[in-house]
């Protein structure tokens, strides 16, 4: 990822709360002899005080497709995202861009014995059944008791503790509020390029860009740029 500094995200509480509210990674592995491997799933964060750490399994075999456990991988999670066209801007000159959020996580994966396995597999199921009017729980009868036994040899669980991260979201920071004023309204209104998620991620850096938790829309809290020479550190 390109050295940004005006768009870096460096606070790892902030990081984490990007995580926990888009928990769809894409896990990369460099494979001596095969080259980059990819594969999607869904983290979760962990409770540490002290560092950063990620739990979620993988299918097999993508456990030998990624040699899990062998050396060092990288999780990529994004954000919100949009294109953002010069013509809301209402200034000159300005040119295209993307807005975004993402992060890179770095870390080698241990691998989970089936206990622990068993135990995050029950805790992604919780973790996103919870929100449902009737959640569907691994362990709410013995028949999916014994159906989550079953299928746990098919997956390999994991945890990365995250040794080094980059991250960075660009939300035109370098824009005069009432340009940013304009980007935020155009986001918000119907058409071909409507992004609420992305407004709302713009309107909460700046309401508090000194607190961590403010990158996320109020709601969420709890639980750069075009038309000059910034655009070429994107």
């Amino acid at each position: 990822m390109r050295h940004a500094p005006d768009y870096a995200m460096d606070d790892r509480d902030a990081v984490r709360a990007l995580v926990r509210e888009n928990p769809w990674a894409t896990l990369i592995s460099h494979v001596p002899g095969r080259g980059l491997v990819a594969s999607h799933y869904p983290v979760l964060v962990e409770d540490d005080a002290d560092g950063l750490s990620l739990v979620s399994h993988v299918g097999r075999p993508d456990e030998a497709l990624h040699e899990l456990g062998r050396h060092e991988a990288m999780i990529v999670v994004s954000g919100p995202s949009g294109y953002i066209s010069p013509s809301w801007y209402d200034v000159s000159p300005a040119v295209p861009t993307w807005n975004f959020v993402v992060a890179h996580l770095h870390g080698t994966p241990e691998i989970l014995g089936d206990d622990e396995n068993l135990a995050v597999l029950d805790r992604l199921v919780t973790h996103f059944e919870a929100p449902l009017p009737n959640p569907f729980l691994m362990h709410r009868s013995l028949e999916n008791t014994a159906y989550a036994e079953r299928i746990v040899h098919g997956t390999v669980g994991f945890r990365l503790r995250v040794t080094r991260f980059e991250a960075k979201q660009k939300l035109s920071q370098d824009k005069p509020d009432e340009v940013v004023d304009r980007v935020i309204a155009a986001l918000r209104a119907p058409g071909p390029y409507e992004n609420p998620a992305l407004a709302d991620r713009m309107a909460a850096i700046r309401r508090a860009p000194a607190d961590p938790t403010a990158s996320l829309p109020p709601a969420r809290a709890d639980r750069a740029d075009a038309g000059d020479d910034r655009e070429e550190r994107r």
